[in-house]
């Protein structure tokens, strides 16, 4: 997760690492308490701070990383693969057209407060997301949009026609779902972390629709903060910001197979360079995003250095509000002429990338050589600029720091080749830093403040319409464009219900994004997640949804 999407995130505060490995050892061990051993702890170093714990406030891969220990959902996908499986749900069953989805439920499910998840509970999660309204609906249910299109009251900039009709509970354990109409990312979706159950009784005792907003910044109740009520393997315990520590304890109740330590704590370290040290300091169990230069001496230093497969894009967004010349079709090809997308990958990805002529991994259908190609060319950049009359094109190229992703493990080096690359061909370019988590995607993806910026997307399920429905379905700030034919084309393939005309539809609207150039697709990566030799147990997967529940140590 992805990446693409509107977000209202806070400043995350850098942990200074002088003196900080002094103390953690100390930290660790009273976060694990008097009664558990250090082999009952599983510590991650996180690469940064959750913007809340109600799963359908968020869109990033750090804030969904401790939901997804402490929620389950209807579906969800087989460990280590994109295939579908039960979650919540033990069957799903699509009828009327592909309208009607019946959900039977497993039985003797509780939510963390004791409560029973049955089918009341399902149909009180979906009318919740659906009646929304006001900042709760604005601040950040970017996925429930994306797939359900719409709200009973659309306010603001949020337009569309509601998927979503009406949820019945036929008994306790059936749950009926009407849509509007048929959607080709179904059943895919409703394994969404954003579509996590949770506690009605939790839901309205802590106040979670009551979501406030002052300019760009929004305030969640408690519920989001400190009482995330879910059925998941662990509870939530405690989110020390003091110490950038979060906790989550055993859920003795789960229904499926029990957490195999009693703790799970996330530790926050933005700093990649900071998280290696804590690892070889033995103060964490693991991190994610390893950078693809460290893995052999962690490998060499005894830890498991683990590859995802690929299933991610990295693009060079393009921003045709602000400056006129990149209306012209011409001007943004010259752009992708102009960079030398196999250097890239091999000088600044892991091994394994592979350079990218469309927003679709290679291994999802929908995928096609069919596609334009604009080849790396320096020459036929400037002559394209000429032809335009854009010769002395200036823009300015935002880039986020502070962050490492699966798609883009050092935003900043990565940036600096493609400057070098633009301004061969005549293109000046001025370089805005700014840090992920302070400010940098509200200023690309909400003011469109940029020409150019840095960005990419993990894909949540294996269908097309999650990478370039997601990034090109519907008018954008961050590419402000609108073309009506690409709209109704990709519009078209999320109606598809059968695999085959799914997949000629995404095709064609991948050609069509390709001739139009909206923004240039860069890379795919397959990213890493490195872990101590003690540990056992963590099985990593395409969607990087990890679940530690599985893990061991000793």
């Amino acid at each position: 997760m992805l990446p693409t999407r509107a977000v209202g995130l806070r400043r995350i505060a850098l942990i200074g690492l002088a003196g900080a490995l002094a103390v953690t050892t100390a930290a660790c061990a009273s976060e694990r308490g008097s009664g558990d051993s250090a082999s009952d702890t599983f510590i991650f170093g996180a690469a940064g701070a959750p913007k809340n714990f109600d799963p359908i406030f968020n869109d990033d891969g750090e804030s969904f990383r401790p939901a997804r220990q402490m929620f389950d959902t209807l579906v969800t996908y087989k460990p280590g693969t994109t295939e579908l499986e039960g979650g919540l749900a033990t069957a799903w069953t699509p009828s009327n057209g592909n309208t009607t989805w019946t959900f039977t439920l497993r039985e003797g499910v509780k939510f963390h407060d004791g409560t029973p998840f049955n089918a009341a509970a399902v149909c009180f999660n979906f009318d919740r997301w659906y009646n929304m309204k006001g900042a709760a609906a604005q601040s950040q249910m970017i996925y429930y949009g994306d797939v359900f299109e719409g709200f009973a009251q659309n306010e603001g900039d949020i337009s569309g026609d509601p998927v979503y009709k009406s949820c019945e509970a036929k008994d306790e354990t059936t749950a009926v779902l009407n849509l509007n109409k048929a959607k080709g990312a179904f059943p895919d979706a409703f394994g969404l972390t954003s579509l996590s159950m949770s506690s009605p009784d939790a839901l309205k005792k802590y106040d979670a629709d009551n979501v406030t907003q002052s300019g760009e910044a929004f305030t969640y109740p408690a519920y989001a903060t400190d009482h995330p009520t879910g059925t998941g393997p662990y509870k939530f315990e405690s989110f020390d910001k003091a110490n950038n520590t979060i906790t989550l304890v055993r859920n003795e109740d789960y229904w499926g197979e029990k957490a195999k330590t009693a703790r799970l704590i996330f530790k926050i370290i933005p700093d990649e360079n900071a998280r290696k040290q804590e690892l070889a300091a033995g103060t964490i169990d693991g991190y994610d995003f390893p950078s693809p230069a460290d893995y052999n001496s962690l490998k060499q230093a005894g830890d498991q250095v683990l590859i995802r497969p690929a299933f991610n894009i990295l693009y060079l967004g393009i921003n045709q509000k602000n400056n006129p010349k990149l209306q012209d079709v011409r001007v943004r090809q010259a752009i992708e002429y102009a960079i030398n997308k196999d250097q890239l990958v091999r000088n600044r990805l892991p091994q394994g990338a592979y350079a990218q002529d469309q927003f679709l991994p290679n291994n999802v259908p929908g995928y096609t050589n069919a596609v334009a190609k604009y080849s790396y060319n320096p020459d036929t950049a400037r002559q394209l600029l000429a032809q335009a009359g854009a010769s002395d094109l200036t823009l300015n190229f935002y880039v986020p720091t502070e962050v490492t992703r699966p798609y883009m493990p050092n935003p900043v080096d990565i940036a600096a080749a493609i400057t070098d690359d633009l301004k061969a061909v005549g293109i000046k370019v001025n370089v805005v830093q700014e840090p992920w988590n302070g400010g940098y995607k509200d200023s690309v993806q909400k003011a469109g403040k940029q020409d150019l910026h840095l960005l990419g997307w993990t894909g949540d399920y294996a269908d097309a319409g999650n990478f370039v429905g997601t990034f090109f379905g519907r008018p954008k700030a961050e590419f402000g464009f609108d073309n009506p034919q690409i709209f109704d084309a990709l519009s078209t393939a999320d109606a598809q219900t059968t695999p085959d005309a799914k997949k000629a539809a995404y095709e064609n609207a991948s050609v069509l994004i390709s001739q139009y150039v909206p923004a240039v697709p860069l890379s795919s990566s397959p990213p890493g997640i490195v872990v101590r030799s003690d540990v056992q147990g963590l099985i990593p997967t395409p969607l990087t949804d990890e679940r530690f529940y599985t893990v061991t140590k000793g």
